[in-house]
């Protein structure tokens, strides 16, 4: 079992406004040759942040040291590329809030234990302003409560209640789930014929 559980993510918030934001600009294409993942946090919205000329959230001193990103609608759309998420979690992130995500990035978060919670527009649009105001007051994202809290306000967020429990319990690292269940897998493929040989 993963010894990693999200009860609860706290830190700072960076706003990334905007919709349908895609993996190829989450990491450009040309940063997918890597034979691992330990550079990729570099190039996070690197051709993004390049037409910015530095007005970027990620160039944006403010949002220095934020660990907690929330995004519009659709975030994580596009080509089903893993090294999306973990360009962003190199980069320093452990959760994101948005509006909606698309359903491959969003599993390959929870392979990573990022937790993606979304809000409804409403709140969503007041937390985005909440966190403009007041980038270094603490953000929470409490997934006990089912709550996002900053600045003395909370919003009620939403996530699958399967995805939530994996979370909860240490169980989102389906590789450490498959490894700590090895007894177990042994003594089952004792009982498979097809594994043991058929008897005559």
């Amino acid at each position: 079992m993963s010894e990693v559980i999200r009860k609860r993510i706290e830190g700072r918030g960076c706003v990334l406004r905007g919709d349908d934001i895609d993996t190829d600009r989450i990491i450009p294409a040309r940063f997918l040759r890597c034979v691992t993942f330990d550079d990729v946090g570099e190039h996070a919205f690197e051709d993004d942040r390049e037409q910015a000329k530095g007005d970027h959230p990620f160039d944006d001193e403010r949002y220095r040291g934020a660990n907690i990103m929330i995004v519009g609608q659709n975030f994580g759309c596009g080509s089903s590329r893993e090294h999306a998420p973990q360009a962003l979690m190199r980069s320093g992130f452990d959760a994101f809030v948005g509006g909606s995500f698309a359903e491959i990035f969003f599993g390959n978060c929870t392979a990573l234990g990022l937790p993606c919670v979304t809000l409804s527009p409403g709140d969503l649009s007041a937390l985005m302003d909440s966190v403009t105001v007041g980038p270094d007051e603490q953000l929470k994202v409490d997934l006990e409560a089912r709550e996002v809290h900053h600045r003395g306000t909370g919003w009620a967020l939403a996530i699958p209640d399967g995805i939530r429990d994996q979370l909860l319990e240490g169980t989102w690292n389906a590789t450490a789930v498959l490894l700590g269940a090895g007894d177990a897998i042994e003594e089952t493929a004792k009982r498979l014929p097809y594994v043991t040989g058929f008897s005559a």
